[in-house]
This record gives C-alpha cells, structure tokens and sequence, in this order.
C-alpha cells in the first residue's frame, strides 16, 4: 500500500500516526448489517490481510453485528500491533427487528465504552466516535460530555463524534478535543443523505472545519452512495485501467490531506481492489475534470 500518514490529535500527549487508508468493519457482518458473517474464514482472513497490507486504521462498532465486528477483530488480530488504532463508535443501538436506535443516555455510553473494552480485550479504547442518531431525547451537549468524563477517568483515550452538522461539530471542539470526525462524504454524495429512514449527515462545510483544524475525516458509505454511471469517473477509470470504485477511492485521496476512506468489503478480491487504489495518481487536470 503506497500511502501518505495522518496524526490523530497532534496537539495532544498521545498522537497516533497512521495510514491515510483504512478498513471499515462494518461490511463483515451477516446480511443487514446483522449475525455472523456469510463466510467466517473468510472475515478473519479480511482482517488478517489488512494488517499484512499495511493497514493501521480500522473502523467498527458494538452495534455491528450485534458485536459481530468487535468479536472478530479480537479474534484476529489479538494482540494488537502497537502502531493498531481501531477506532469504534458508541451512541447506537439495534433492535430485533434491524432497526437503529439512539443508545446515548450517558449511562448507556459508559455501557457501550465497557462492552467495546470487554469485546476488543483492551484496557483503555485508543479512538472513540460518539454516533449522532437524529431524533436523540438526549442533548447533544449532555452526550458529549458523558463522552470526555469517561475520557478523563481513562475509559477512552480520544474522544472523536459522527454524523454531525458544521454547528454541533463546532460545538462539540468548544467542550474539549475532537480527534476525528466521521461523517457521510464521497465524489457522488457532499450534503445529507436520508437512508432507510436515518439522516445521514455530510457536507463540505464540515470537511472545511476539518482542515481548518487539523482534524481528519473519515468518510463513511463513501462507495455505497458513489453514483453509478457517472462517466466522468469511468472516463479517469478507463484511462488508468482501474475500476471505477478505485477513482472514488483515489478521488477521496487526493481531495483532501484531512481525509482517510475507510471502504469496507466482505470480498478479499475487493478488499486487494480497494488497496491497490491508494497506489493511483490523480493528477490536477484529473481533479478537475471529476469535480
């Protein structure tokens, strides 16, 4: 994998370095997001290669599964390599019947915290995203700071949100430090996305504020919601003999130094794909042409 690296909170006493590339987890699980995955070797073997690949970022949360993500990373990949940020996200839950629900109370958040840290056999969680679920009863201000009080007893070491607007970013970095931010974004979809009756929240706005502070972005469904047969990339497609999901990894890339794409796959032919998209060069002709 041929890649720049990003720090995770640089101003802080503990910044992580990585990859601008990482896995997202979420694609492992069975059908809907849901039970244990259609092909278990195969998942293992996912994960297994992403660290061989160079890898160091991997996104995933206790409401996958239900916890079918964090079982497997453990399974995997413990113990972790030291340079491993896995990073989850806390504020969400699954009902029987698939559905995703606010779980932000501040006691379900110390709850979600202690499961991850149960499931992962860690001690202290490196990076936590705090799930914004529209329609939440509880203040956004209240749930960020459940999030930095356990952060300050040591439950998580940097404290990151998701699914947020330009405003409740900008409010959560007045209550304490915000690692990262991760949120909808990709070549074919920049502003909020309704999907399966949750908002999902993007937009260029929030990317500015990102690099404005040195923030990384981490940009989820940056394929599911890429537009299919936009011609403009499979133009650049065709002309570097890559697919089309690769130009919008390599788009995701070269847009900004904040961004990290996390693409997530159950395919290891698609997982060896995705990586390979970090070794193509766009150049600014290229850019503009896409945009």
């Amino acid at each position: 994998m041929t890649t720049q690296q990003i720090t995770i909170a640089p101003a802080s006493s503990s910044p992580l370095t990585v990859p601008r590339f990482g896995y997202g987890a979420m694609r492992l699980t069975g059908e809907g997001i849901w039970g244990e995955p259609a092909n278990r070797t195969e998942a293992l073997e996912i994960l297994k290669h992403c660290i061989d690949s160079g890898i160091r970022f991997i996104d995933t949360a206790d409401f996958y599964g239900d916890d079918v993500t964090n079982r497997l990373i453990a399974e995997a990949l413990h113990p972790y390599p030291h340079d491993l940020v896995i990073c989850t996200k806390v504020g969400a839950t699954r009902r029987p019947d698939k559905s995703w629900v606010p779980y932000d109370r501040p006691e379900q958040l110390r709850h979600s915290i202690e499961r991850n840290l149960r499931t992962l056999r860690q001690e202290q969680v490196t990076l936590v995203h705090l799930r914004n679920m529209v329609g939440s009863a509880v203040p956004f201000a209240e749930r960020m700071q459940a999030m930095y009080e356990m952060q300050r007893e040591g439950l998580i070491l940097h404290v990151g949100v998701s699914n947020v607007s330009a405003d409740e970013l900008q409010q959560a970095m007045t209550m304490g430090a915000i690692a990262t931010v991760e949120n909808l974004y990709g070549h074919g979809q920049r502003t909020t996305l309704v999907q399966h009756g949750q908002e999902n929240r993007g937009g260029e706005e929030v990317l500015a504020i990102c690099e404005t502070n040195g923030i990384p972005l981490i940009p989820y469904f940056s394929l599911v919601t890429a537009a299919a047969g936009d011609e403009r990339i499979a133009t650049i497609a065709r002309r570097y003999g890559v697919t089309e999901a690769q130009v919008h990894l390599a788009w995701l890339l070269h847009r900004s130094p904040c961004i990290v794409p996390i693409p997530g796959t159950s395919s290891m032919r698609h997982l060896q794909e995705n990586i390979k998209a970090s070794e193509i060069r766009l150049s600014a002709d290229d850019m503009a042409y896409l945009d």
